[in-house]
């Protein structure tokens, strides 16, 4: 079996600083580095790292980065066939500033990804038969998600959304589509349209998207976990925990998570522990793809496995 991913392939350029700065102030940073990243890339790199088949289909551009990022990729044993290198612009870019408590602020320059259309959607194609789930987010454009959204639908694959960055609006008719969607707290306020902060406003949320259509709503908390529910059942799921270093990733870290116990049969409970965890070990070192953990790591933390608490 195998996970595919249709998304976003970035370069990250960090800058590490004490502290993040105000409108208009400047700051002086001590640390720079540049790291492969995107959501797409990221959430492939961790479902194969925990031993997923995972192939991902993208864009990067004619440009000194795009063999870097391909490069890194593939020594994850990510599936590069369905990647196309568009020589008409430059690969995705993300400037990130990361502080001393982990939070961070980000700025993305789309480059190839913004380039990625509905045509691209026949590249996965050849994938559907051993496919278990499609990844997606929304760092390309949304026409691109539609329409891989029903190709997969179409094909009978698991499609998981990770809806990010939050648009401004997101069309109901593909709520219905949605197995499992994966937003934050940000998130989560911009698709139900008031604020979600806590458990309490988290279960309220997962219930509008149910409402929606989606089959299962998972809502990720940050410090305070991850809630999910479907319409039979729900759980709050505590984060685990751990020296946050820097969060950059951390929401990929857990759909690749999720995503590689779901395609090893794993059940859904078990899928969201491993989410959890492995979003939380990504947030103990610094990078996107850098910080992203492996099976050893995964199965240290979980052994004993992490019960959930129920809500109903």
């Amino acid at each position: 079996m195998s996970i595919l991913v249709f998304g976003s392939i970035n370069m990250d350029l960090v800058v590490q600083t004490p502290r993040l700065p105000q409108p208009g102030e400047t700051v002086t940073g001590y640390n720079f580095l540049s790291v492969a990243g995107g959501k797409g890339a990221n959430q492939a790199v961790a479902a194969a790292r925990l031993g997923a088949k995972t192939d991902i289909v993208g864009r990067v551009g004619g440009d000194a980065f795009a063999e870097e990022l391909l490069e890194e990729l593939k020594g994850n044993r990510v599936g590069c066939k369905g990647v196309l290198r568009d020589n008409t612009t430059h690969s995705g870019l993300a400037t990130i500033a990361v502080d001393n408590h982990g939070e961070n602020q980000i700025i993305i320059i789309p480059g190839a990804n913004g380039c990625v259309g509905p045509e691209d959607v026949q590249r996965l194609q050849p994938l559907w038969e051993e496919a278990t789930s499609l990844l997606l987010q929304l760092e390309i454009p949304l026409k691109a998600v539609e329409a891989a959204i029903h190709a997969a639908h179409n094909a009978g694959v698991r499609v998981i959304l990770d809806p990010a960055p939050a648009p401004d609006v997101f069309p109901q008719q593909l709520y219905p589509l949605v197995d499992i969607i994966t937003p934050n707290e940000t998130e989560a306020s911009q698709l139900v349209g008031f604020p979600v902060n806590n458990v309490e406003t988290a279960q309220k949320a997962a219930d509008t998207l149910l409402s929606f259509g989606v089959k299962t709503a998972v809502i990720k908390l940050g410090s305070k976990g991850v809630f999910w529910a479907t319409k039979s059942e729900s759980f709050w799921v505590p984060a685990f925990a751990v020296n946050a270093v820097d969060t950059v990733a951390a929401g990929d870290a857990f759909n690749g998570g999720m995503a590689a116990a779901l395609d090893e049969g794993r059940s859904l409970q078990e899928a969201i522990l491993w989410g959890a965890a492995t979003g939380a070990l990504s947030t103990t070192q610094v990078g996107a793809q850098s910080s992203l953990p492996d099976r050893q790591a995964l199965d240290d933390v979980l052994m004993p496995p992490m019960s959930t608490l129920t809500i109903n």
